[in-house]
């Protein structure tokens, strides 16, 4: 595996082993090198092409010594259509990265979107907060991440809810006072959890507020962010997929007058 795959990869507390990159060099402070480590790719919605798109890393590829297990990496990622973002990494090597096979991680990893690229754009108006999720979590911010993702659950119940007539006793800010029972609410007329862990909607929402609250570290939330995260949009494409179906079945006249 070369460096351009991990970082193609999303971020990870595990150590990868790589070819060596940087071997024969010194590794002085501040030092510029220039790196072959094959192709750097990542998707995004490009809003040009209004679709998901790969966006690659363009011209030579540079890396700066922070010491011998510290590298700084500035890329310049474009879409076919020419649409460009910027990507930083800072890449930590377990030992020595200047080694002939080092094993290394993406320990920080920063984004520069613009108005023309989003990282997220599948779920209409959710994908605002999934995407302010997603960019706290490349900036390092587990907490915050989650807080999005949490936020973004809440969401979810209370337009379900308000969508199916449920009338449930809130908070001022909106937020239901007992989210179980408006979870159990909403199960009766309509299967929002997918059936995978449909028994453990609201354990999913305990464990987003553990987070909230403080109870768990920075690192842990951002090892079980992308688990989450994937709980979230499970719940998002049951939502979506239902409401196809429905189109489908109603195009095809196959509601009945009872339904």
């Amino acid at each position: 595996m070369r460096l351009g795959d991990v970082l193609s990869k999303p971020k990870s507390l595990d150590y990868i082993q790589i070819d060596g990159f940087l071997s024969n060099k010194k590794g002085l402070a501040g030092q510029q090198v220039k790196i072959t480590i094959g192709e750097v790719l990542l998707n995004y919605y490009c809003n040009q092409c209004n679709d998901m798109r790969t966006f690659a890393a363009k011209g030579d590829l540079h890396c700066i010594f922070v010491n011998h297990y510290l590298v700084s990496i500035d890329s310049v990622l474009a879409c076919a259509c020419g649409t460009d973002i910027q990507v930083w990494f800072l890449v930590e090597s377990k030992g020595d990265i200047r080694g002939f096979a080092p094993n290394v991680r993406i320990l920080k990893k920063c984004v520069r979107l613009s108005d023309s690229v989003k990282i997220e754009s599948h779920y209409g108006e959710y994908s605002v907060l999934l995407n302010k999720a997603d960019m706290a979590y490349q900036e390092g911010f587990g907490a915050g991440s989650v807080v999005y993702l949490r936020k973004l659950y809440e969401k979810i119940t209370i337009d379900t809810a308000r969508n199916l007539g449920i009338v449930y006793p809130a908070h001022g800010n909106g937020n239901p006072r007992n989210f179980h029972d408006l979870l159990e609410n909403i199960g009766e007329k309509f299967d929002l959890i997918p059936k995978e862990f449909s028994r453990n909607g609201y354990r999913l929402f305990r464990d987003l507020s553990n987070f909230v609250h403080g109870d768990l570290n920075e690192e842990m939330s951002l090892a079980k962010f992308r688990p989450l995260r994937t709980l979230i949009c499970g719940i998002l494409d049951n939502i979506f997929n239902s409401n196809k179906l429905r189109e489908a079945i109603g195009t095809l006249g196959w509601f009945n007058d009872d339904e």
